[in-house]
C-alpha cells in the first residue's frame, strides 16, 4: 500500500484551488480546513484500499525539520476530540493542538512526472526551509 506523504510546506499561492464540495455544514474559510477533489478522491481511494470503513487522514503538526515543525500524515479512524472535516466522501482528522496550525490550510494531491503526494497549502506559514518539508509559523 502506498502511504500518504506530505509535500513541501508552502503557503497559499494566488492560484489556490477550489476546495471540493463538503457534505458537511459549511464552515468559514478561516476556521476550516478545505481540500481539493483530487486530495478527497485519493483519501478515498487510500481508505478503500486500507478496507476501513471509518478511515480517515490524519494530519498533524508535529516538532522537527529544520524549521521547527514539520507535518506528519497517517491513515487513521477519528478519536475524541479530533476536528472532523469531511468533503466530497473524504475525511480529514486533525488533533486539536494541530488545528491551531492548520486553520485555513488547503490539502490538494498531485501526481505528476516530478512527484506526487498531498501538499498542503497552510496561509500560517511564515518561512519554510530550504528542502520545503519543515515550517514556521
Amino acid at each position: 500500500m502506498t502511504e500518504p506523504t506530505a509535500g513541501p510546506a508552502a503557503a497559499a499561492s494566488p492560484s489556490t484551488p477550489a476546495l471540493a464540495q463538503s457534505t458537511s455544514p459549511a464552515a468559514p474559510a478561516s476556521t476550516a480546513i478545505g481540500m481539493t477533489a483530487e486530495a478527497a478522491a485519493k483519501i478515498r481511494a487510500l481508505v478503500a484500499q486500507k478496507g476501513g470503513a471509518d478511515g480517515a487522514l490524519r494530519v498533524k503538526v508535529v516538532g522537527g525539520g529544520c524549521s521547527g515543525l514539520t507535518y506528519k500524515m497517517d491513515l487513521d479512524a477519528p478519536r475524541e476530540g479530533d476536528k472532523i472535516f469531511e468533503h466530497d466522501g473524504a475525511r480529514l482528522v486533525v488533533d486539536r493542538k494541530s488545528f491551531l496550525y492548520l486553520k485555513g490550510t488547503i490539502l490538494d494531491y498531485k501526481d505528476d512526472l516530478m512527484s506526487s503526494g498531498f501538499n498542503l497549502q497552510n496561509p500560517n506559514v511564515k518561512r519554510s526551509c530550504g528542502c520545503g518539508s519543515s515550517f514556521v509559523v
